[in-house]
């Protein structure tokens, strides 16, 4: 029997956060990266609620994959999908409302994420529920890690907040001082991921070779 945390299950945990991210390797869940990174608060929430979403879903998928007919499997990962952003906007709706307000429809287009989407599809059908959980932890990870580090520099330069207090001092504003107001506009988001996909290859000797 395979350990629980062997060499290739931990894989399954670390390559996503950096060799193998959802966002600066695969290019894929940008849109939520431009969108609700404005603030630091939401993008946290946002992270976390696609990892559980991710995790249980691909966990669902895999305990169900050989029941499930190759015609409809599809609309089967939807429902499922589905039915977890469901539980999931209801959660924030009953304790963080305010966040779940900010987020908005994004939430809800959480099922038609195409990282979510494409574990489900290229992992979770193929592979037992174990590997399959940490399949969509490590995913959601590498997505959240990517969300958090974009909202921090928008927010700290966009607004002089981090996680909605103030952290540039008043003396820095009466001195001259003024916050960038591009860095909330959503392509200033595109421009900060392109900036952490540069350094990420450019550090990345994997990624180096592959290109």
């Amino acid at each position: 029997m395979e350990p629980l945390f062997s060499t290739k299950n931990l894989k399954l945990l670390k390559e996503p956060l950096n060799d193998n991210n959802p966002i600066t390797v695969q290019v894929l869940g940008i849109c939520s990266a431009l969108a609700i990174t404005v603030q630091l608060k939401p993008s946290i929430v946002m992270a976390l609620s696609v990892l559980v979403v991710l995790a249980i879903s691909n966990v669902v998928i895999s305990l169900l994959r050989k029941m499930i007919p190759p015609r409809i499997r599809i609309i089967v990962q939807l429902v499922v999908i589905a039915a977890m952003v469901i539980l999931v906007d209801e959660v924030l709706q009953a304790y963080a409302y305010d966040v779940s307000k900010q987020l908005s429809v994004f939430v809800g287009l959480i099922i038609t994420n195409c990282i979510i989407m494409g574990r489900l599809e290229a992992f979770a059908m193929a592979n037992k529920p174990w590997p399959a959980f940490l399949d969509g932890i490590g995913n959601a990870a590498g997505y959240g890690v990517i969300l958090i580090i974009v909202a921090f520099f928008r927010e700290l330069l966009g607004s002089g907040t981090i996680y909605g207090l103030q952290v540039i001092p008043d003396s820095f504003y009466e001195a001259g001082y003024a916050n960038n107001g591009l860095m909330i506009l959503p392509p200033m988001a595109l421009v900060v991921v392109g900036l952490i996909i540069w350094i990420q290859r450019g550090k990345n000797q994997k990624l180096i070779e592959e290109n």
